[in-house]
């Protein structure tokens, strides 16, 4: 039986510490599936249809990696496509406390579907989108953190906001 991984996040902006659980899932699994949850209670920077664009720019040389988005539980997108399972990157143990609460919820409303963490590289372990946006709000380098292109997206943003 094939198996989908979900890769849920806000990915506002998708970060090097993203692409790296994304690759390795995408060895792992036969198709990892990227989903931007659309989280009304966080203002993103950047549109939905915005970080569609960067996460299919910087997963393009990527086959079985796809890109979309969801509103509402996160489990009730992962019944409708079919999918099994739920690919997470772990950073630190502060991660693993939300996220083992967030996939004994998902479990106990679908028994069917697993949580697989990932822990994230030791180059990545410090690293978020809102440290990204932080550092590159007031000009810093974010050479190392993130995809060349959405690096120059950042730059757009905060330069357009002066």
């Amino acid at each position: 039986m094939p198996a989908t991984a979900v890769c849920p996040g806000s990915f506002d902006p998708v970060t090097l510490g993203h692409l790296d659980i994304i690759k390795r899932g995408a060895k792992v699994f036969d198709e990892v599936i990227v989903v931007i949850a659309n989280n009304q209670s966080k203002n993103p920077l950047f549109t939905i249809e915005e970080r569609i664009g960067l996460l299919k720019e910087v997963t393009k040389d990527i086959p079985n990696v796809k890109v979309d988005s969801f509103n509402g539980l996160l489990i009730d997108y992962v019944q409708r496509i079919g999918a099994t399972v739920v690919l997470r990157g772990l950073r630190a143990v502060s991660d693993f406390e939300y996220e083992m609460k967030i996939a004994s919820i998902n479990k106990k409303l679908d028994d069917q579907v697993e949580t697989f963490f990932m822990m994230t590289s030791n180059q990545y372990s410090f690293l978020s989108s809102s440290i990204v946006k932080e550092a590159a709000k007031y000009h810093a380098s974010v050479t190392d953190l993130v995809p060349v292109v959405v690096e120059e997206a950042l730059k757009q943003k905060y330069s357009s906001r002066r």
